[in-house]
């Protein structure tokens, strides 16, 4: 399909779904627009299409719907933008739904057997051509290896990555031109947000790349009662298609089963908090699509329920200076030390360095202690987070990418926890594990821990102490002769300096002077130079004021 066709495409969307009222909802008016567009605004036939009775935010998540696979990811992602949206149109985009019809399985095997470089029957004894499930850049199918061990094979869709390219620049140039026509826009970086895009869902189409952070997440909970990961094959993986031992659970969804299954939801529920805190704080490696079609149950042992990730090609991770005030932050939030709170956010650099700290803190105090008037038990702390977010933005805070995907995998978690579990108590879930990993990260006993992981190169760079010093010795006396010759050097630039400024000085005295003897020459014996036909006093006056000015414009 060409870019031109696209594009037609994409306008017809647009004009069935009247997304042109959207205008009404952004702030932005008719004189925003540029020129060209404000024409074209005021012609389109599609103001005079009727207006449909389904809300703007449900017209906007089926036009996106109906364009695939790059616009249905981009408006996933933007749902978890809370921050950004208005609420109608977050929830009504985290509804969007990446179900697309399947390729054919004659297709599937083709791209398999090209990958591999051999036959079906060279690798598997068995392959379902038929898929178990196909999703907007993939599709799955069941198999079993050579030995009977049961498989899925993830199989890229063909010609994907050149789609998703073709997309992603029509997306930038939306997304340019939105920083064009608003000032609000430009504050939320819209072509950032679609640079940060192109790379998870480039990444997504790089199936080694989510094979070895499927084995990673695998080894973080080896022989955890938490979470299962399913084992990779690699022999069998390649960029375009990933083998996977198959996985038999629950769907997290299905909530009457497991129920039925006498599953203990309270536990199930509670150590969904655990495994969300135990990847971010302690493995700092945490699957950030963690939506309930990627999330089974084990429920093998009913009372001892253990979950089971699949899909992780979206990995998120944090700074060791973000995970510590993100930490810190959350510890205040749980005390209510708005104080706290506000010194922390400055900071980290997440609000301008020139806010004033009390008036911040006096803001956050008003959103969350209305808050804090329910029980622990009712408050959403992933909702609290995104209050927390839309209120920053009046001290033109960013959220960064990082912050983004953690709020989203939180709201994911904390909304799968309260459908299993509606009593669940996330604040007294994860308040004692925050205040382990504190204790653990700061004060004295964090310290020795810290020194008992470094001893081990100590002892090993001990004998070479006295090189050491003699050699920092060194150092410090290559620093000081350095500094030395830089002294040398600034001080004679700062006499060339002082003298050029002495000449310039010299130059706008003697130009002044000729200016003044130029106008002196030529006020008095102008006329009668021109009238007698004697214009020397007149010529050496211009010269001598030209010559002046131009000794002053050199100065």
């Amino acid at each position: 399909m060409s870019r031109l066709t696209r594009l037609s495409r994409i306008t017809g969307t647009v004009a069935r779904y009247r997304l042109d009222e959207l205008l009404d909802h952004s702030g932005v008016t008719d004189e925003q627009l540029p020129g060209f567009l404000r024409i074209l605004w005021k012609l389109s036939p599609t103001r005079w299409l009727p207006r449909p009775k389904v809300p703007p935010a449900r017209r906007l998540r089926l036009a996106l719907e109906s364009l695939g696979p790059v616009f249905i990811k981009f408006g996933q992602l933007l749902s978890t933008r809370r921050d950004l949206l208005p609420s109608d149109f977050a929830d009504e985009l985290a509804n969007l739904q990446d179900r697309v019809p399947p390729f054919p399985g004659a297709q599937a095997v083709t791209i398999v057997e090209t990958a591999l470089g051999a036959t079906l029957d060279e690798v598997f004894l068995t392959f379902d051509e038929v898929p178990l499930a196909s999703a907007s850049v993939a599709q799955v199918h069941a198999a079993e290896l050579l030995d009977g061990t049961e498989v899925v094979v993830k199989v890229l869709r063909p010609d994907i990555e050149r789609v998703i390219q073709e997309d992603l620049k029509l997306l930038r140039s939306m997304a340019q031109l939105v920083e064009r026509i608003s000032a609000d826009g430009r504050r939320l970086h819209p072509v950032t947000v679609v640079d940060d895009y192109e790379h998870t869902i480039m990444n997504e189409l790089n199936l080694i790349r989510e094979g070895a952070n499927t084995s990673k997440l695998r080894r973080n909970f080896a022989e955890s009662e938490l979470l299962y990961v399913p084992r990779v094959y690699w022999d069998h993986t390649r960029r375009n298609v990933l083998v996977l031992e198959r996985i038999h659970g629950v769907p997290i969804a299905n909530i009457e089963l497991l129920e039925a299954s006498g599953t203990d939801m309270k536990l199930l529920a509670e150590r969904g908090v655990e495994t969300f805190f135990t990847q971010v704080f302690v493995d700092n490696f945490f699957h950030a699509d963690m939506h309930p079609g990627n999330i089974f149950v084990n429920i093998d042992d009913p009372l001892n329920p253990q979950y089971i990730a699949v899909d992780c090609a979206i990995i998120g991770s944090l700074t060791e200076q973000d995970q510590n005030y993100l930490a810190r932050n959350l510890l205040a939030f749980f005390n209510q030390d708005y104080r706290e709170v506000a010194a922390l956010h400055l900071e980290s650099g997440w609000i301008p360095e020139e806010t004033d700290v009390t008036e911040f803190e006096n803001v956050i105090r008003q959103v969350c202690e209305p808050i804090f008037e329910k029980p622990l038990k009712d408050i959403s702390f992933g909702h609290f987070l995104v209050t927390l977010f839309q209120t920053a933005r009046e001290f033109n805070m960013e959220v960064q990418p990082q912050l983004v995907l953690l709020q989203k995998t939180l709201l994911n978690i904390e909304g799968l926890g309260r459908q299993l579990y509606p009593e669940l108590d996330l604040w007294h879930t994860a308040k004692p594990f925050m205040e382990r990993w504190m204790e653990q990260r700061v004060g004295p006993l964090a310290a020795l821990r810290q020194f008992g992981e470094r001893a081990p190169g100590l002892l090993e760079q001990l004998p070479r102490l006295p090189e050491l010093i003699l050699n920092a010795n060194k150092s410090l006396e290559r620093l000081d002769r350095l500094a030395r010759e830089q002294r040398q050097v600034t001080d004679r630039l700062a006499g060339l300096m002082e003298s050029q400024q002495r000449r310039a000085r010299r130059g706008r005295w003697l130009g002044g002077a000729l200016v003044v003897g130029g106008g002196a020459l030529l006020f008095s014996p102008v006329v009668a130079a021109l009238q007698s036909n004697q214009p020397l006093p007149v010529t050496a006056g211009l010269i001598a004021a030209v010559l002046g000015s131009l000794l002053i414009a050199r100065s």
